[in-house]
């Protein structure tokens, strides 16, 4: 791949400024096809004759870089002409940011130090058999862009004024570099646009848009304006209680927006940056009139091209708004790798929100190609002694090693695996999942436990003690949990894979034992939770009881964070508590889902509390409000609520058990889901003497309604209750 090319890069230093290569070149007639083959140590756009080349926003994306470095393929056949131009420009992405200001990482800082180099090889075939190669070399040219700064974090600042003139010397750049492997990924691109919805003033006398919606983007800025006028922007996801622009909560990162202009009417979107918004502040707007119009402003969403694959709606505006909340908070996060959110100077690919969230996000959308490159990239970066970063791609090397988190390395291609179907993850991931499970076996304290360790424990939870962020469950407790329930699921992938378990299958048993006769008490909602989920407790009836107790004895509401909330409302309605379950999920005051949305979030909140109820904030440091972790609960609601379920041994949907759970509190509830076997469907509605259930399904399947079990074939069904 790109075997004649070189890497290329300038021989003078430009500084912040971004550097743009180019390359004239002619062109014979009767092209038959014509391809490009480019990647770059940073981000790039390409351009052939002022048109930009493909859709891939951020290109090449986002890969263990000191590994493997990803490569696109483009079909230009119908953009060449007689005489070419290609141009190119490289800014920093991520791989030249510090992130999350965690400088001092061997491999980062080595990243950051290296050129924005790039590598590329046009071919041109003709009709006659004959072909024609421009790869990068000597012969190319290169100067200092329009783009005058550009950064993950600290935005971008563009000067339409300047010329670019590829007059400047390159010389071949011999550095290491990662492997240049194929795209793997879904590409990141552009999807939709929001008009500007209202333009405020604040009580503060600051100009603000509001789109509306909060999305991980853009500004699309159309204006008429003399070369010199400047626009200059900030972004916000939330105002304050008193209607001010607020945004505390993006920490140290700069967010810029500036613009300086051209002559004449001109459109400009940045290049190689996003950032995370509803609200817009105007900070400085110049044109011919001077007057701020919304016609000047779009917002454009940018995320990984991920399909929508299933689509649900109730009788209730709330419950619906969180619907939709949690796919724009997937779609926000999903940027070519899962983020933990969009906007704070954090956005990486923490495991513990992926795991939290993995399997809603097999359900929302088709990701799994785009979870097989991030396991991929695990696997390149999991340590030497079998443990797994807490980020991936790992840029975090001092980073604590956290049960729950980790653990995703067995728990994710599993979950992936019952969704799609695809032996293969398996296969690719068996041995990651295989030193993960030593690892806890050969630095834990106490054999068949998981002690010692340094966890993020219950991040989050209700039950923290003042003024921390780690719930109260017991770190031993949490992570020994995680140890049994990570090699039960690693059993089940060596037999479906057809080998010998048999060692770990006694060693699952000889934890399980071990933590039975270790942990002989429940303290917290988490503890009840994993206990009766991950069935290590002698009586998981007896934990789902003292769960219900604990929740009725704090005012009817949960206490769990980021371990207990994925599980909460499937350990309730699996031992009995289907109508605590609704409760919970149907609650308006805080802390509940719908807390959120009561107070106009259009995504998901990472504090249950993010807003108080005073109007007063969390806090500035870590309040995110758009962080899609809570928003697993929509796997409830497809499984238990509609009730769509699986069998593990027919992953994909290979047969569909379908059980659904109705509320008094709902007039309805619908779902669909697209799976590799064909869309199925559920549905329950009040009729006057009670329930009527509409069930679609593509396979063989069963159908439980108030405890009969209706064996059925492909086809649709109708139930009254």
């Amino acid at each position: 791949m790109l075997d004649t090319a070189n890497w290329i890069m300038p021989i003078k230093d430009y500084g912040d400024v971004c550097p743009a290569y180019g390359r004239l070149f002619v062109a014979s007639d009767d092209i038959e096809k014509a391809t490009l083959e480019i990647t770059a140590l940073g981000v790039y756009e390409a351009l052939l004759n002022g048109e930009r080349v493909g859709e891939f926003i951020m290109a090449p994306g986002w890969t263990s870089y000191q590994n493997r470095i990803q490569v696109q393929t483009y079909d230009i056949t119908g953009m060449i002409k007689k005489v070419n131009r290609l141009e190119v420009t490289v800014a920093p992405g991520w791989y030249h940011s510090p992130l999350y200001e965690r400088g001092g990482t061997s491999d980062q800082d080595r990243l950051m130090s290296q050129p924005k180099a790039l590598i590329a090889k046009l071919t041109v075939s003709y009709k006659n058999g004959s072909a024609e190669t421009v790869v990068t070399d000597r012969s190319w040219g290169v100067c200092p862009s329009r783009i005058c700064f550009s950064e993950i974090y600290d935005g971008e600042i563009y000067d339409a004024r300047l010329s670019q003139l590829y007059t400047d010397e390159v010389e071949i750049y011999t550095g290491k570099v990662g492997k240049l492997i194929p795209t793997e990924g879904e590409i990141i691109k552009k999807h939709e646009t929001f008009e500007v919805r209202d333009i405020i003033t604040t009580p503060k006398g600051e100009t603000v848009l509001d789109f509306g919606q909060e999305i991980t983007g853009y500004i699309e800025t159309t204006v008429y304006a003399k070369a010199g006028d400047i626009i200059d922007l900030s972004f916000a996801e939330i105002l304050d209680k008193d209607g001010n622009f607020y945004n505390d909560n993006y920490r140290s990162i700069k967010g810029q927006y500036r613009y300086i202009c051209r002559d004449g009417m001109q459109i400009f979107e940045p290049k190689h940056t996003f950032w995370c918004f509803r609200y817009v502040r105007v900070n400085v707007f110049r044109d011919d009139l001077n007057q701020i119009k919304k016609s000047n402003f779009k917002a454009v969403c940018v995320y990984s091209d991920i399909r929508r694959t299933a689509h649900m709606e109730s009788s209730s505006p709330l419950l619906n708004r969180f619907i939709d909340n949690v796919f724009w908070g997937q779609k926000d996060n999903f940027i070519d790798v899962p983020l933990d959110c969009p906007q704070r100077n954090e956005r990486l690919g923490w495991t513990g929100d992926a795991l939290a969230f993995i399997k809603a996000a097999c359900i929302n959308f088709d990701v799994e190609r785009f979870f097989v490159k991030w396991f991929r990239d695990m696997t390149l970066d999991q340590n030497t002694d079998g443990s797994i970063p807490g980020v991936i791609p790992n840029v975090r090397r001092c980073g604590r090693i956290s049960a729950g988190y980790a653990d995703v390395a067995v728990i994710g291609p599993w979950e992936v695996y019952k969704a799609y179907g695809n032996r293969m993850i398996l296969e690719e991931q068996f041995e990651c999942m295989k030193k993960w499970i030593g690892y806890i076996s050969n630095t834990t304290k106490d054999e068949y436990l998981w002690t010692g360790g340094t966890h993020y424990g219950d991040w989050l939870g209700l039950d923290a003690p003042e003024g921390t962020k780690k719930g109260a469950s017991r770190d031993d407790f949490i992570a020994s949990a995680y140890y049994a329930y990570s090699t039960s699921v690693f059993v089940k992938v060596g037999e479906t894979l057809g080998r010998d378990m048999t060692e770990y299958r006694d060693l699952f048993e000889k934890i399980r034992t071990r933590f039975r006769e270790t942990f002989r008490t429940l303290t917290t909602q988490t503890e009840c939770v994993i206990a009766a989920a991950f069935d290590l407790w002698p009586a998981p009836r007896a934990a789902a009881d003292q769960l219900a107790e604990m929740i009725h004895s704090c005012g009817d509401h949960l206490m769990t964070g980021f371990i207990g909330t994925p599980y909460i409302l499937h350990v309730l309605s699996r031992y009995g508590y289907i109508d605590l379950a609704w409760d919970l999920m149907l609650r308006e005051k805080c802390p509940s889902w719908l807390y959120p949305v009561k107070n106009g979030a259009t995504t998901v909140w990472e504090h249950w509390d993010g807003i108080k109820e005073d109007g007063s904030l969390w806090d500035s440091e870590m309040n995110s409000f758009n962080h899609y972790s809570y928003g697993s609960v929509i796997d409830w609601l497809y499984k238990v609520a509609c009730g769509i379920g699986t069998d593990d041994r027919y992953p994909g949907y290979g047969r569909i058990i379908v059980e659904p759970h109705p509320t008094d509190r709902l007039n309805y509830l619908k779902t669909e889901i697209e799976t590799r076997n064909g869309k199925v469907s559920s549905s329950w509605e009040k009729t006057g003497s009670g329930w009527k259930y509409v069930i679609e399904v593509p396979v063989d399947s069963d159908i439980i309604i108030n405890g009969r079990t209706h064996s059925v074939s492909t086809g649709s069904y109708t139930f009254f209750e």
